[in-house]
């Protein structure tokens, strides 16, 4: 099962960095490529996957309460490792995504492999709750670490504009809304959005592979190693603790493990070129925790 969930999506990954290494797509294929998936496909696949489901298969508030626990504890461990000396004030905010942030393409690519639809639709509704809990904390340690006042000010509209116009969490706010209703989508719709769908996911993992190249890590492999310890080895056995603690169990016990053993996203580089923090860092940080997240997902196939 390990081998049949996890090289199919890895193997596209590398595809990505071949065709961007080899210069067979260029820059301009992947921007455009980031930009469709961001705003077009992956919205569309949250919104039909959730849209048709039932109204309550995807909340499980006690799966959101040990995936919430998880990531505020391994923010405050991050941050303290920042305050005693881990990484200075320009590196405090590309450090600390990193350990917490996760790739919702890829998370989506292994559920919707090894579990089907029941498990997207409960990844989906989880990324939705979850996503503005993560921006939160990650423009909140930025702004700490801030010696301008204005700067902070900067951020925090950055963060409200973020969260307001996040595609993601307007897709699934959108799908549970409609899934309430108890509209069905006409033939043509549920069709195109299917064909859509069928898009996003090798779309959106070329894309990624193309973001890793090992000369990144020059300068920065011993914070990016430390923020890939805190991602895939301290989150998920915080996150095996607290879903234990709060009895999730089943699909959405199954769920969390994948989630909590996910890479960081790609999505920290943006962030962290928007508020000013070291985008060297998070560049390498994507790297070595998507390589290593190989192992860390193993290991969540083999528990689960």
């Amino acid at each position: 099962m390990i081998l049949d969930t996890l090289f199919p999506v890895f193997a596209v990954i590398f595809l990505g960095s071949v065709l961007k290494q080899t210069g067979f797509a260029g820059r301009d294929f992947f921007s455009a490529a980031d930009r469709l998936v961001y705003y077009i496909f992956f919205p569309c696949m949250l919104f039909w996957k959730i849209g048709t489901g039932q109204p309550s298969a995807g909340l499980n508030l006690l799966l959101f309460a040990a995936v919430l626990c998880s990531v505020i504890l391994i923010f405050a461990l991050s941050t303290l490792y920042v305050v005693f000396g881990g990484a200075t004030a320009f590196q405090a905010g590309s450090f600390s995504q990193s350990c917490y942030r996760f790739n919702t393409y890829i998370g989506m690519a292994i559920i919707l492999k090894a579990l089907g639809s029941q498990g997207v639709v409960l990844f989906a509704v989880l990324i939705g709750l979850i996503i503005p809990v993560i921006n939160l904390l990650s423009v909140g340690v930025l702004i700490w670490f801030s010696d301008k006042t204005s700067l902070s000010d900067k951020k925090w509209r950055y963060l409200v504009r973020a969260l307001a116009t996040n595609p993601l969490i307007l897709a699934c706010l959108a799908g549970i809304v409609f899934s309430a209703s108890g509209f069905v989508l006409p033939v043509f719709a549920d069709n195109t959005l299917s064909l859509v769908s069928m898009v996003t996911l090798p779309l959106a993992l070329i894309s990624i592979g193309s973001a890793l190249n090992i000369r990144q890590l020059a300068g920065h492999l011993r914070l990016s190693a430390a923020a890939a310890v805190f991602k895939l080895i301290f989150l998920p056995a915080a996150g095996l603790f607290f879903m234990k603690i709060f009895g999730v169990a089943e699909t959405a016990y199954q769920v969390g493990m994948i989630f909590f053993c996910l890479p960081t996203s790609t999505a920290i580089y943006v962030l962290s070129s928007q508020m000013n923090s070291d985008t060297g860092l998070a560049s390498a940080s994507i790297v070595v925790s998507t390589l290593f997240s190989f192992i860390s997902l193993s290991v969540a196939l083999m528990m689960i």
